[in-house]
């Protein structure tokens, strides 16, 4: 779908300013519209008119052109010369408002361009009363007098049009597009495009054109780097204006070293270039009361300037702007990434020991692909075994742990001295247990852990050797490995942070979410001083949050927290995949449409063949399976089999998906069959709330007996295990359903609401009272209507309250789109019995075929 993009760019996104401007023009003289160049003002006063009637409307362009002539603006208005002696001003308003029927309205686009006399012409108009005025101003140009006067004067009201919203933003690209727009692409052209319409619309034509911004998996994604199209560099470029060389030289430094202090460039340049630019808007001031730095007056100038220089050129900038910096001393530890990769993309980078370091603030930084570059740099000047082992654990983030492996081997016979054993052994030994060789992992950690004489070595594999348990579902061991790590002595700044983190994860995993959220709080205010010694353990403290928040039932805590995670700048961290978190918040809530957008965000950020996208596959599998999306479900769960299998605990994900897949497409027999596989999977590898959720789903199932007496021996941290094993005990109990259900509602938990409520009118219709049971059913039609598509068993008995067990699960199997024959072989049941099943439930629902039976279900 290629939207607007063929004809005119949508109006959207400015409802405000628009009705301030109708408004404006119905009960004052007039209004001023003035914004930067291109931010949108034409439009707006164009849209404006468009809703206007009983006006004769006249229309003025100011222009370089014309204002060398007088009137020039309004020359194709003002026809035949004045009288003899006849005032100017009174004459050419005789001719505007002779125009046509109506009152009129005059509408001057960039009045800052006017000539002098149509500038006075237009202030005569607002001073007598003789027209209303809609007029358009650039910000920032020096304007005509008499056009300034109009505000100043108080004759009309000035409007700053800011520029569009990242939410704005949004808007403008799904009408342009005609389709949804992924949330990240909708960022990242908010913020090239600086919110400016005009550019936005060019930028969004160049990454069309360059298959940068394409319609993938339903919705408009942008990947790849921003080319920069002919029209692009022209209309930038025709902003930017003429530069002399010195003005030239600081645009480029500023382009190339963004932020940039002020001194520093004004030595590498002429501080009075720098005052020129920056008078020009070219460059900004920012900073707070410590530090003041230089930046480009729109992000699309650095695009541009950076496009236009050569090879050549750009390296001389990177070393003049590397070797500015060093001569500063390079304190803080930014401006040591800063030089080392200004070094390195200017060919100038030699020293190992720099690249190492710069390749960790850089991971440290969140971003690995940028530390990946530095370290191979490092390693080709000689770096040794510590770099070949960080760069082992970078490739293992980066979704190639096959690679790592290879090349750590191949470095294994470099490996002399016991901390370089060390770093080899960790790095191995975390890559293997990330591909799923757990047996060699363990077996390369223990003899890393036994070899090792000083503690800070040994402390380090048993860090690793705990992440390597927990990959593998052994919790249990994992805490052990961490005891015996606090057990050796006082651990580094890294080892104590990454241990830390891990011990939060497990107590998360484990149930404890209270200890895994207490220690979060403990050391999370302190990430600056560790996030780049310990770079896993920023992105484990988040997981282990989300997981404590949701099986608390804290759900819009544990939202922002997964949003955090998942606005971490690389999607290829040691822990990704926030977005199954965030879509599992949503589903709970009964939003499974929005469940499904949240994974497909996070889908697009990262390959779907690791473990981590492999649990949010799972997860959007079992939002579509709740929507009736029988094939798109199928289709997600069978990619997320393979890597999301992985793990034990991103297994966990594909194990829920298969229940609610089973009984979306009808068969409730295998439905409960494999909820009992994801119990017993999450008892045996100790992950307390994976197992509190599939007891719960027996539950919700109609297979409540098994589950009661578990649930209520279940400890998991938080209010919302006691209250699902309330409602496993309250099945058959009319009051107790309707008290959790409520309890269900104020927790925010809408679909566990409307099916408990859906349970309590069976409960009551069961009993023989229709009117309690009547009652019921209104509340759980009210909570399903709030769960906008969802079908699960409990809302197809809410539908279909006359039908047996069997009848409806034929039914749904027949909307599914199963023959008679397949039903037959799915339930073990003859061909001519389930026939006679499904045509008793079509009588009892009035339906004569499939049809009409998917109709009724779709209701829901």
């Amino acid at each position: 779908m290629n939207g607007q993009l063929e004809g005119g760019w949508p109006f959207a996104g400015r409802r405000g300013p628009l009705a301030s401007v109708r408004e404006a023009l119905r009960s004052d003289a007039g209004v001023m519209i003035a914004g930067e160049a291109g931010v949108g003002k034409s439009r707006l006063a164009a849209q404006a008119l468009a809703g206007l009637e009983g006006y004769a409307v006249v229309r003025a362009l100011g222009t370089q052109t014309a204002a060398a002539i007088p009137f020039g603006a309004f020359a194709h208005v003002l026809t035949g010369p004045p009288a003899s002696g006849e005032n100017l001003l009174r004459w050419a308003t005789r001719h505007l408002c002779a125009c046509g029927p109506g009152e009129p309205l005059v509408s001057v686009d960039d009045a800052h361009r006017l000539d002098p006399a149509s500038a006075a012409l237009v202030h005569y108009l607002a001073e007598r009363g003789e027209a209303r005025l809609l007029v358009t101003a650039r910000s920032g140009e020096p304007l005509p007098a008499p056009v300034a006067a109009l505000w100043k004067d108080e004759l009309i009201p000035r409007i700053e049009l800011p520029p569009l919203t990242e939410d704005e933003v949004g808007r403008v690209l799904a009408g342009a597009l005609g389709g949804a727009v992924a949330a990240e692409t909708v960022r990242h052209l908010a913020r090239v495009s600086g919110g400016n319409a005009l550019y936005l619309r060019e930028v969004v034509h160049a990454g069309r054109a360059s298959g940068c911004l394409a319609e993938r998996d339903g919705q408009w994604r942008w990947r790849g780097a921003l080319s920069v199209t002919t029209r692009l560099r022209e209309l930038v470029g025709e902003r930017i204006g003429h530069l002399d060389e010195e003005e030239r030289e600081v645009l480029e430094l500023v382009a190339f070293g963004e932020p940039l202090g002020a001194a520093p460039l004004a030595a590498l340049t002429s501080a009075r270039a720098v005052e020129r630019v920056e008078n020009r808007g070219l460059v900004v001031t920012v900073g707070d009361d410590r530090r003041e730095h230089l930046r480009l007056g729109h992000p699309l100038y650095g695009e541009v300037v950076r496009a236009g220089c050569g090879t050549l050129r750009t390296r001389r900038r990177l070393r003049m702007l590397a070797e500015a910096l060093e001569a500063t001393g390079l304190r803080r530890r930014e401006d040591q990434l800063r030089a080392a990769v200004w070094r390195l993309d200017s060919g100038s980078a030699t020293d190992p020991g720099t690249l190492v370091a710069a390749a960790r603030l850089a991971w440290g930084r969140e971003d690995p692909r940028l530390a990946a570059r530095l370290v191979r740099a490092a390693i080709d000047a000689g770096a040794g075994v510590p770099a070949v082992a960080l760069l082992g654990e970078l490739l293992m983030v980066l979704g190639d742990a096959d690679a790592a492996v290879a090349e750590l081997r191949r470095a294994a016979p470099e490996a002399v001295t016991e901390g370089e054993r060390a770093l080899h052994a960790c790095s191995l030994g975390i890559n293997l247990a990330w591909a799923g060789a757990d047996a060699e992992a363990c077996r390369v950690l223990d003899l890393a852990v036994e070899q090792a004489r000083d503690p800070v070595w040994r402390q380090e594999a048993y860090v690793y050797r705990c992440v390597a348990d927990c990959f593998a579902g052994r919790l249990s061991g994992a805490a052990l490995a961490l005891e015996r790590a606090r057990a050796d002595g006082p651990l580094t700044a890294r080892s104590q942070a990454h241990a830390d983190s891990m011990e939060a994860w497990v107590a998360a995993y484990r149930g404890r979410g209270e200890h895994a959220l207490a220690i979060a709080r403990r050391v999370m205010p302190e990430a600056e001083g560790w996030k780049d010694e310990a770079p896993h353990a920023l992105p484990s403290f988040l997981d282990a949050m989300c997981v404590a928040r949701i099986c608390s039932g804290r759900l819009e805590d544990a939202a922002r927290t997964a949003e955090q995670g998942m606005e971490l700048r690389a999607a290829e961290l040691s822990v990704s995949g926030f977005g199954a978190h965030r879509a599992v918040v949503s589903r709970l809530r009964g939003q499974a449409a929005e469940a499904v957008q949240w994974c497909a965000d996070d889908l697009a950020r990262a390959p779907a063949r690791e473990p981590y996208p492999g649990r949010v596959l799972a997860e959007q599998a079992h939002a579509l399976a709740l929507l009736g999306r029988m094939e798109q479900a199928g289709e997600a769960l069978a990619r997320a089999e393979e890597p999301a299998s992985r793990w034990a605990f991103t297994r966990q994900h594909v194990l829920h998906a298969r229940v609610w897949v089973a009984a979306a497409g009808g068969d409730l027999g295998a439905a409960v069959r494999l909820c009992r596989e994801a119990a017993a999977h999450a008892e045996r590898h100790e992950l307390a709330g994976g197992l509190m959720f599939a007891l719960h789903d027996l539950v919700r199932l109609g297979a409540p007996g098994e589950a009661a007496e578990r649930l209520s021996a279940l400890r998991v941290d938080g209010p919302l295990a006691p209250l699902l094993a309330r409602h496993a005990r309250a099945i058959g109990d009319p009051a107790a359903l309707a008290a959790v259900a409520a309890e269900f509602e104020r927790c925010g938990l809408l679909l566990y609401a409307a099916e408990a409520t859906a349970q309590e009118a069976a409960a009551h219709r069961s009993a023989g009272r229709g009117t309690l049971a009547k009652g019921a059913r209104t509340r759980a039609w009210a909570l399903a209507r709030r769960c906008p598509g969802v079908v699960t068993p409990a809302l197809v008995e809410l539908a279909t309250p006359d039908l047996t067990p069997r009848q409806r699960e034929c039914l749904r199997l027949a909307a599914a789109g199963l023959t008679n024959r397949q039903i037959a072989a799915r339930l073990t049941l003859s061909t001519r019995t389930a026939a006679n099943h499904l045509q008793a439930a079509y009588d009892k629902l009035g339906v004569n075929d499939r049809t009409q039976v998917g109709r009724l279900l779709a209701a829901l």
